[in-house]
């Protein structure tokens, strides 16, 4: 069953700017969906709206079987939500924020659980106001863990983290999809979406441009081999090895959708003309690379029905 259904969603702001542009996916239980996109893309807009915190313009969302702006007392005891910003009181200690927060759930998670599992024990008795912004983006975790959720938002989860903190937040998120959770995730940190995300969709100028798993989002998107020009080196015009062969500043790209036959075709071509070729680089098709080439190459469409699951 899916925990969030997004269907035709649109978002349009007073002066006429439209945000969201007729968006549809899905989040099932026990899953991560990816949320991806460009600044701008419809990101932050779409999230709005799944947790409640605006009405769709057009189109309709559901949360747990619900409307999360009408049914919102049905809907927010089985949610948990890490925005991009907490602000949480500064003058209360961790302690209290979590006793405070603990206080307002009818299913609380005991706090010491929801502080051990993002490693704030050393920081109980600290003011919120004291914290380090990773301390304080952990906080805001465990907070949204202090009532079981059955969805857990997070928009950018691990932004301030160091690597180890990062990883520690990952591991967490594991564990509760594989109990069943479902996760609505946001992220600028590609290898993050990567690690974490079931399914994902990437956004621009407020369409889905992508969606799928991230082998569904890569496929048709081409790898690259690079390598430093040099002075005296032939034009690589004549070289017959992928899909297209290009000089980028300083260095000779070739695109192509076969790698290992392009790149057997390179090093030929290099052998048979005695040529070193300097920082030689093959890059397989990844998510990066899909994100870059959609980001540059899509365009203003009238509606968008990508995206939509059961």
């Amino acid at each position: 069953m899916s925990a969030v259904v997004v269907r035709d969603l649109t978002r349009t702001y007073a002066g006429g700017t439209r945000a969201v542009r007729g968006i549809s996916f899905s989040v099932r239980r026990g899953e991560v969906f990816g949320l991806l996109g460009t600044n701008g893309a419809g990101k932050t807009s779409t999230v709005d709206v799944v947790t409640g915190l605006a009405r769709p313009t057009t189109g309709s969302v559901s949360v747990l079987g619900h409307d999360p702006v009408r049914d919102r007392r049905a809907v927010r005891p089985r949610t948990g939500v890490v925005l991009q910003s907490g602000n949480l009181p500064g003058e209360l200690t961790v302690a209290e924020t979590l006793q405070m927060w603990s206080g307002t759930l009818t299913r609380s998670r005991p706090t010491a659980e929801a502080v051990e599992a993002v490693g704030l024990q050393h920081k109980l008795d600290a003011a919120v106001k004291s914290l380090s912004g990773g301390e304080r983006r952990r906080l805001d975790l465990a907070v949204a863990l202090l009532g079981r959720p059955e969805l857990l938002v997070l928009d950018e989860p691990t932004t301030g983290l160091d690597a180890q903190s990062r990883r520690s937040v990952w591991e967490l998120v594991r564990e509760l999809v594989a109990g069943g959770t479902a996760v609505l995730l946001t992220t600028h940190h590609l290898e993050e979406a990567e690690e974490l995300s079931d399914r994902l969709a990437i956004m621009h100028r407020g369409l889905v441009a992508a969606e799928g798993t991230i082998a569904d989002v890569v496929a048709g998107h081409r790898s690259e081999i690079r390598w430093r020009a040099e002075a005296g080196h032939p034009d690589p015009a004549d070289l017959d090895a992928g899909d297209t062969v290009s000089v980028s500043g300083r260095h000779v790209v070739v695109r192509t959708n076969h790698l290992q036959r392009s790149l057997s075709r390179v090093l030929a071509w290099a052998d048979s003309r005695t040529l070193v070729l300097p920082e030689l680089k093959a890059t397989p098709a990844s998510l990066e690379t899909a994100f870059l080439e959609l980001a540059a190459t899509t365009t203003e469409r009238p509606e968008n029905t990508v995206g939509e699951a059961a």
